[in-house]
């Protein structure tokens, strides 16, 4: 405020200590080191995935943390923080009992804060505050009413949030960052200033367990004026999404006083006993800061659908890869193979003879053409890239951007060199060398075939017998023996393909089915694999920011 003076009384500044200081650590509860855990195991998880920007803010929550866990328990550090005319120095020296912070026109007229601590120890959180002992102060001893009900307490005057001077509101952010809580200072005539809410009072809204808001200079309000400021103000909080301390309820704590004449004073002095004796706000401001931290981490963390692969899109996956190296046209190829091979074996010789010649004039035909024409070459690799398209685009179906980013990634580096090693695995899984295998039928219609054509010869040599008048004649059996070669060689053929339908499309399947699996284990291992390490990953760090933000607000500890 800029109001007159104090009576001046002089400074106590600390006193130096002869000997360290015991101080008893802040510990947290269990809940609350669970969360910073998850955060760290978080932060850890994320780095080959995320930004050192996006992580900046986790990463500094858990260092200040670990730091205020290092230091005193006992103590709470409270800042009183405010713009110029507010009177925030006022009521820092009211609530010392000694003007130990400058008031006044001159005001702001220091970068420096100035804090007063009530109770011994309290020197290495000053020290974090970067506050040097110049500026450290105690209240009068005649105060003993005060420093018992404070003691632990250590306040904190910040420079002007809105000074012209850029080092003063450096100093502001700096100081709100590190201390426990804080009480903002308002007059009637800037407490909607909008800088303030904007600024301030909005983005800390998830630490109104650790902040007052005290309206000042109430008497220069006349009459009922003051509520009607105060409730204006409980409502521009409310706005603010900060939630308010009534009736019982854990909240920002509202006040109005009057830092020049103490009206009101003692209700904040009482409230500040309270507050500091349940020694929980250090852990209920590092909570708020976890809080904070996992909302600015929702974007790359949260998906509100379920995400992963399938296994339709694992079984169309590996059905494109098959069809790419041709796993249909290869199972035919074999069931083909199989049948002329059948026919081969099981043909009249007549019909042999003439097929052996025909072969001997066309290339061998009993393997699968493994090389493709270029077109061909090229439309299968276009298969596959297209196949690890969609399966990437499925898997990171869903993700937040970073992760999404992370799985396609993953399904590149797999298939570079996938078409090669898939070709590869063609030669591997093909067709053996050589006649497929023969069934144990086949030297049964072998044998068949052979009576047929004896008995065509027998029938044969009969008639040419009894032409050349060698045999007495008797057209009736030879003739019937030459039509029973001549018509059963072809009908044990035809009993032979049809019988060898079945083993052929088994035979043919079964070539198809182990190109297909070994299509399916190169895309497994090169594609598929990789890309579920990524959703297997995030789903470690999405569980890992579920107990970040799951398990509530963290209260107090010490």
């Amino acid at each position: 405020m800029n109001g007159g003076a104090a009576k001046e009384q002089p400074s106590v500044a600390e006193p130096r200590a002869s000997a360290p200081q015991k101080v008893t650590p802040l510990s947290y509860d269990p809940r609350l080191a669970s969360r910073l855990d998850a955060l760290r195991e978080l932060v850890g998880l994320s780095r080959a995935r995320l930004d050192n920007r996006t992580l900046s803010e986790a990463g500094r929550v858990l260092d200040e943390a670990a730091a205020r866990r290092r230091l005193s328990g006992r103590h709470t550090v409270v800042a009183i923080a405010g713009a110029t005319g507010s009177g925030k120095s006022q009521l820092f020296n009211t609530l010392a009992g000694v003007p130990i912070s400058e008031t006044g026109v001159r005001r702001p007229t220091t970068a420096a804060p100035i804090a007063c601590s009530w109770s011994d120890g309290a020197a290495s959180l000053i020290e974090r505050l970067g506050i040097p002992p110049r500026l450290r102060r105690r209240p009068l001893q005649a105060m003993t009413d005060a420093d018992e009900r404070l003691r632990g307490l250590i306040l904190v005057d910040l420079p002007d949030h809105d000074s012209a001077a850029v080092e003063h509101r450096e100093q502001v952010d700096r100081m709100l960052g590190l201390v426990d809580a804080v009480i903002w200072v308002v007059d009637p005539e800037k407490y909607a200033d909008a800088m303030l809410h904007e600024r301030y009072l909005r983005p800390m809204a998830a630490h109104a367990e650790v902040m007052f808001v005290v309206l000042n200079q109430i008497d220069r309000l006349p009459g009922d004026a003051a509520e009607q400021v105060l409730d204006d103000l409980r409502r521009l909080l409310d706005e603010d999404g900060i939630v308010l301390g009534e009736y019982g309820e854990p909240g920002t704590t509202v006040l109005a006083l009057s830092a020049l004449t103490g009206d009101g004073v003692g209700d904040l002095r009482e409230a500040l006993a309270r507050f500091v004796a349940e020694r929980g706000a250090p852990a209920r401001r590092i909570s708020a800061d976890v809080d904070i931290a996992a909302a600015r981490l929702w974007p790359v963390y949260a998906t509100r659908r379920r995400t992963g692969l399938s296994e339709e899109a694992r079984e169309e996956f590996s059905d494109r890869l098959a069809n790419a190296v041709g796993a249909t046209a290869a199972g035919e190829a074999a069931e083909r193979a199989w049948l002329r091979n059948a026919n081969r074996a099981c043909g009249t010789p007549w019909l042999r003879l003439w097929r052996w010649c025909r072969a001997r004039r066309e290339p061998t035909t009993g393997r699968v053409p493994l090389g493709g024409q270029p077109d061909e070459e090229v439309t299968a690799r276009q298969r596959v890239e297209q196949a690890v398209r969609t399966v990437a685009d499925r898997a990171s179906a869903g993700l937040p951007a970073p992760w999404a980013q992370a799985v396609r990634e993953a399904a590149v580096r797999g298939s570079q060199g996938l078409p090669e090693a898939l070709d590869e695995l063609a030669v591997r899984a093909g067709l053996p060398p050589g006649r497929p295998p023969r069934p144990g039928w086949w030297p049964v219609a072998v044998l068949a075939q052979a009576a047929m054509t004896i008995v065509q010869f027998v029938g044969g040599l009969w008639l040419l017998g009894q032409i050349i008048g060698v045999m007495a004649p008797n057209l009736g059996v030879p003739v019937l023996l030459m039509v029973i070669g001549i018509v059963g060689g072809p009908f044990i053929e035809w009993s032979c393909r049809m019988a060898a339908r079945g083993p052929a499309r088994r035979y043919g399947l079964e070539a198809e089915r182990r190109l297909r699996e070994a299509a399916a284990g190169c895309g497994r291992a090169r594609v598929l694999d990789p890309v579920a390490a990524e959703l297997l990953r995030y789903r470690e760090v999405r569980e890992q920011y579920g107990r970040v933000v799951g398990a509530g607000a963290g209260g107090g500890g010490h």
